[in-house]
This record gives C-alpha cells, structure tokens and sequence, in this order.
C-alpha cells in the first residue's frame, strides 16, 4: 500500500484526511514542515499532502527543501488560501498539484491518483 505523508498541524484537518484517504493509502503525519523533512529523510514516503501555514517551518519552505533532494517525489499543497498568487506560490516552491480546503473527497483522491503509479 503507497504511503502519504500528512504534513498538517491542526487535529481536526488531520482527521478529516485521514478518513479520507483509509483504505486507499496508509497514512503517516508531521506537525511542522520541520518534521514532514525528517519523516521523508528516513525513506518509504510515495507522496506528501502539504499543509501551507504550520509552525517551525511552513509547508512552502519544507516543500523547497523536499524537492532539492527528493525532485521526484509528489508534493501536494493544501491550504484554505486559494487565490492565485497562493497557487502560484505553492508551486513556485515546487508542489506539483494544489489542494484547496475544505477538501473535496473525491477531487482529493483523484488528484493523488494522478500522481502516484497503482501498486503492483
């Protein structure tokens, strides 16, 4: 099963994805951008659901981080800012898709399927 790291500080959007995603994918989260860095570093991640505004260090700046040593892995930003400038930020900072909240369930899900190969 591809696992998805959760990079999200707060519980109840955490909650939300994780209901989302069971039984699709196996979940994994990070509170911070700081943390979402580390969990990747460790290996066994298909794909990164970016929350923009946490603490320690926001998700644009992690992502910038992620894509100079991991250019290949799925970066998914998800942030309640959905002007075009916010789209144009995330993926300036190398995301390769955008998420606005609330999520949409299915636009969730197929978004993630664009990007991920099906397991084998």
């Amino acid at each position: 099963m591809k696992r998805i790291l959760v990079a999200e500080d707060n519980d109840s959007n955490y909650i939300l994805m994780t209901y989302i995603l069971r039984g699709h994918y196996e979940v994994v989260r990070a509170h911070d951008g700081q943390e979402a860095i580390d969990i990747v570093a460790n290996g066994g991640i298909d794909l990164v659901l970016m929350d923009v505004k946490m603490p320690v260090m926001d998700g644009l700046e992690a992502t910038s981080h992620l894509k100079e040593t991991n250019p290949d892995l799925p970066i998914i930003a998800l942030t309640a800012n959905v002007f075009d400038s916010d789209r144009n930020a995330a993926i300036a900072a190398g995301c390769d898709d955008f998420l606005a909240k609330p999520v949409n369930c299915v636009q969730c899900l197929e978004i993630i399927a664009n990007h991920l190969t099906p397991d084998e």
